[in-house]
């Protein structure tokens, strides 16, 4: 065919499926003036004047809002799939459900059973499908359409198939700054990891490029949708290696029509903490050691800093005094059973009063007993200033400020840690609070030994001999100001739990996120070939520890569309050299362009990146990384300025751990050897970074030694 016929072909067919297009676009306005018209209605009932109306308000108006969020979500490229059938009939296939006036199906939801054998049919099982058609659209406009002829016997005479394949074409095209749907292009096996059950662990696995992070995502999307009432009220946590990351997938859940998921990155998913750096690799290595546990279980037992060390009192002819051997005691037995200290809040006065009654001997104190003798101290403020100086309530980032004091951490450590290990502690922590992302899961542990305050907030347990004592309005708002960080631990599970590059979590982070995901079904994402973790047993043992034998389900997926052939070689190499027998998926697209590698001398290295960099941007469409190792970034950045400023949002500059998931159609890698030399994982990292690249790469360094050893 004439490459004019073809387009005539190809003009003739978008016509046709713009005709069909426009209707359903007719019919979701229709849609969304009736979900808006549903909550006019539900804001009436609100003067119906009793409180069932109030309860019918609340529901109409919330299924109208998430309607019309749905609908509004759908908007961009709501139809992008056709399914000619050897019955003739022919289904539409798109972002959500739609039925016309007479409740005929207009528009298959891509998560319905219906719409499975979009992506489940194939050459070799064609499941009834004739042709598969995607439909390329700019909001309601369609601007081309890509075929699949799946079972050509079948064809009848004069259909048409047109374009080169939509996941080629997809493939081709530019990436922007942030990960969009590919609905219209998920892959049989891909589809398979989507659908799995829902029950359990689903585990994806695959090397660099074969869509783990979508697939996944479009998995939270296809739970909401089987499983709303479940998933939506118990809610789905996705949890991703970094800021970045979580900012590049944003759009896609809520471009699947669903906005009811919390995405945290792990250095944000303790309410009230943010941290966006990493530590050094070696300190990162001890804060995320199962170690810490122990440490940071020791500090929850000790004495709060500048807290009274005894305690005085003259009542009627006697002379009361705890002195420090008492109070450590009391402490001990009120932590005793594994009690968790803020939950032991309500139970301090009840057992000081109760060392301190045993102590009155003298003649007056014992006739008027233990009423009069519990009234003088509860209304003595010398008593209520020493209880909340003594056993305030406390906040677990206050806590984990006490390990920046060098007498502390030392006596914390006791044998788990090296002498040297506590120094390089220390020297992390000279900057004060601003925690790293290594720090937040010690925070959250801390959170978790501390535990709760009772819900009534006394400092006092409710009893017939010692009545609470209620606190002061000074101690409610202390109580207030120290929880800082959400302290309801109770509260943390989720119904869903989606991880992602689970295979850099080091134990403390397998804890923190396993917290959330108590009584979870989980997907969990991940690459060993990848992995920054430097002791991949220890975090196997953690992972078993957080996901406590639920059931688990396993897919693997095997091709990679990420990178182009020639760049996967060299990455390869790189893998094979990281760990003993990869995860390989097949890279099935060619570019003809290998990646490039400047040597230079030291003194022109900065002149060299900002070149490469230059080129590679006029090369490429979409988005550029510059990535370094972690310490060499600062002084990347800003010698790059004038660069940035030309090619403006287009242009990133990355530390190696923050290419975790993202992809860029160019990535010039800045010394190499420094990345694979900057921790015991830093192969691993390399593969990473040499990875994200999906048409041109391009190394800079004054070091080839890793390339020599590549081809050792």
């Amino acid at each position: 065919m004439s490459n004019r016929l073809a387009d005539d072909v190809a003009q003739r067919e978008i016509a046709t499926e713009q005709h069909y297009v426009d209707a359903v676009y007719l019919r979701l306005d229709e849609a969304a003036k009736a979900a808006q018209a549903l909550a006019v209605e539900g804001h009436g009932r609100a003067r119906l004047g009793h409180e069932g109306g109030l309860v019918e308000r609340d529901a109409m108006v919330y299924q109208a809002a998430r309607r019309i969020a749905a609908l509004d979500a759908a908007h961009e490229g709501l139809v992008f799939g056709r399914l000619d059938l050897v019955d003739g009939q022919a289904r539409y296939v798109g972002r959500i459900g739609l039925r016309d006036a007479d409740r005929e199906v207009m528009l298959i939801d891509w998560r319905a059973p219906a719409a499975a054998v979009f992506y489940q049919a194939t050459a070799q099982e064609p499941s009834g499908v004739v042709r598969r058609r995607v439909l390329r659209c700019q909001g309601s406009t369609v601007i081309g359409v890509e075929d699949d002829l799946l079972n050509s016997e079948a064809a009848p005479d004069g259909m048409a198939v047109v374009g080169e394949g939509a996941l080629l074409a997809q493939l081709s095209r530019a990436r922007d700054s942030q990960m969009h749907s590919v609905v219209a292009t998920i892959q049989k096996e891909q589809d398979e990891a989507i659908r799995a059950p829902s029950r359990g662990v689903t585990n994806i696995a695959g090397g660099p490029g074969t869509g783990k992070t979508v697939v996944a995502l479009h998995r939270a999307a296809y739970l909401l949708y089987t499983d709303r009432r479940r998933f939506e009220h118990g809610g789905v946590l996705v949890v991703g290696p970094s800021a970045v990351f979580m900012s590049y997938i944003a759009r896609v859940l809520p471009s699947l029509g669903e906005t009811s998921v919390t995405l945290r990155s792990v250095g944000d998913v303790v309410d009230g903490v943010t941290a966006t750096r990493h530590d050094l690799p070696e300190v990162a290595a001890i804060k995320g050691s199962d170690r810490m546990r122990r440490v940071l279980a020791r500090a929850v037992r000790d004495g709060v800093p500048g807290g009274p060390e005894s305690f005085g009192y003259f009542y009627r002819d006697d002379r009361l005094l705890l002195d420090p051997l008492d109070l450590r005691r009391l402490r001990g037995f009120l932590l005793s059973g594994g009690q968790r200290r803020n939950r032991a809040v309500g139970k301090v006065d009840k057992h000081l009063l109760d060392r301190l009654w045993r102590q009155v001997r003298g003649e007056r104190g014992r006739e008027r007993g233990k009423e009069d003798f519990v009234d003088v101290l509860t209304s003595s403020p010398e008593f209520g200033e020493f209880v909340g100086a003594w056993w305030p309530p406390l906040d677990a980032v206050e806590v984990w400020q006490w390990l920046h004091d060098s007498e502390r951490l030392r006596s914390y450590a006791g044998s788990d840690l090296e002498p040297s290990e506590v120094e390089a502690l220390l020297r992390s922590w000279r900057s004060g609070f601003d925690p790293s992302i290594e720090d937040v899961p010690l925070i959250d542990e801390l959170r978790y030994l501390l535990g709760d305050v009772p819900d009534d907030a006394v400092l006092g347990e409710s009893d017939d001999d010692f009545p609470p004592r209620q606190p002061t309005s000074f101690e409610r708002e202390e109580i207030q100001t120290r929880l800082r960080v959400t302290a309801r631990t109770e509260d943390d599970s989720y119904a869903h739990v989606l991880l992602d590059e689970a295979q850099d979590l080091s134990p403390m982070q397998w804890r923190m996120v396993g917290r959330r995901g108590r009584y979870a079904s989980w997907t969990i994402v991940g690459d060993p070939a990848q992995s920054s973790w430097p002791l991949p047993h220890e975090a196997e043992l953690a992972r078993a520890e957080a996901l406590r034998d639920k059931p688990e389900h396993a897919f693997r997926l095997s091709t990679n569309y990420r990178n182009s052939a020639e760049i996967f070689d060299l990455a390869a190499k790189v893998a094979r050299l990281a760990v003993a027998d990869p995860d390989l998926p097949q890279a099935v697209r060619r570019t003809g362009v290998p990646p490039r590698h400047r040597v230079v001398a030291a003194g022109e290295l900065a002149e060299a990146i900002r070149a490469s960099l230059r080129a590679v941007a006029h090369q490429v469409p979409g988005t550029v990384a510059v990535v370094t190792s972690g310490q060499r970034r600062p002084e990347v950045a800003p010698m790059l300025a004038g660069e940035l400023d030309v090619f403006a949002e287009r242009v990133f500059v990355l530390g190696a751990l923050d290419t975790k998931g993202l992809e860029f159609d160019g990535v010039v890698v800045v010394e190499p050897a420094e990345i694979a030399a900057e921790s015991s994982a830093g192969w691993r990292t390399l593969y990473v970074v040499l990875t994200r690249a999906t048409q041109r790469l391009v190394t800079v360094s004054t070091n080839a030694s890793w390339l020599t050893r590549l081809e050792g």
